[in-house]
């Protein structure tokens, strides 16, 4: 009798659907890394260059920066959220047992994706507009207070960023070394 599926069991199809989620976790992975370290490395320190500054002047090479950072960050919560969707799919269609540790890292770097685009970024660049605000918008005390608030809370957000980078790192490691079986074994192999 044919399943319609590829064989009576499915099992051509079951492989299929194996590499379908491995390739999308691993593409996931290795995106959400590339991104992540061409940010950091080259795209984020660009606009702070002598040249993009001698091009924009600070304000609106700080300006730029924000307004990528902010894809940024969409970029990380759909990776994120993907990452955690594929942990799910592996764990109800594969059987696979969920490892705990990575469960926490993908929802620790998640949480620090979420917290650090909504609540640090909008606060950020809140200090960005006071510091570089025209004279008689803010006293000089504010934007003096701004300006040393904008360097310890950015510093704050470069630190975020490394132990979101190394998370993810930890996430592309797991999804390239995962073999592809699954917690449940074939019958087959207890016949003598």
């Amino acid at each position: 009798m044919h399943s319609g599926l590829g064989t009576v069991a499915g099992f051509p199809y079951r492989r299929r659907v194996i590499q379908f989620l491995r390739f999308i976790g691993t593409l996931n992975a290795a995106i959400w890394l590339g991104a992540a370290l061409f940010f950091t490395v080259a795209v984020g320190p660009a606009f702070f260059s002598p040249a993009m500054k001698r091009l924009l002047g600070d304000v609106y090479a700080g300006l730029a920066a924000q307004i990528v950072l902010e894809r940024y960050f969409v970029l990380h919560f759909l990776c994120g959220g993907l990452a955690i969707m594929h942990a799910l799919a592996e764990w109800v269609y594969l059987g696979r047992n969920m490892q705990r540790w990575m469960i926490a890292t993908l929802v620790a770097v998640l949480g620090l994706s979420l917290i650090g685009g909504l609540w640090l970024q909008p606060r950020l660049k809140r200090m960005h507009q006071v510091k570089y605000a025209r004279p008689g918008y803010f006293s000089a005390e504010q934007q003096t207070q701004a300006a040393r608030s904008f360097r310890t809370w950015h510093g704050i957000s470069q630190v975020m960023n490394l132990v979101v980078i190394a998370g993810v790192a930890a996430y592309f490691w797991r999804i390239t070394s995962l073999d592809t079986g699954t917690r449940f074994v074939s019958a087959a192999k207890f016949r003598g």
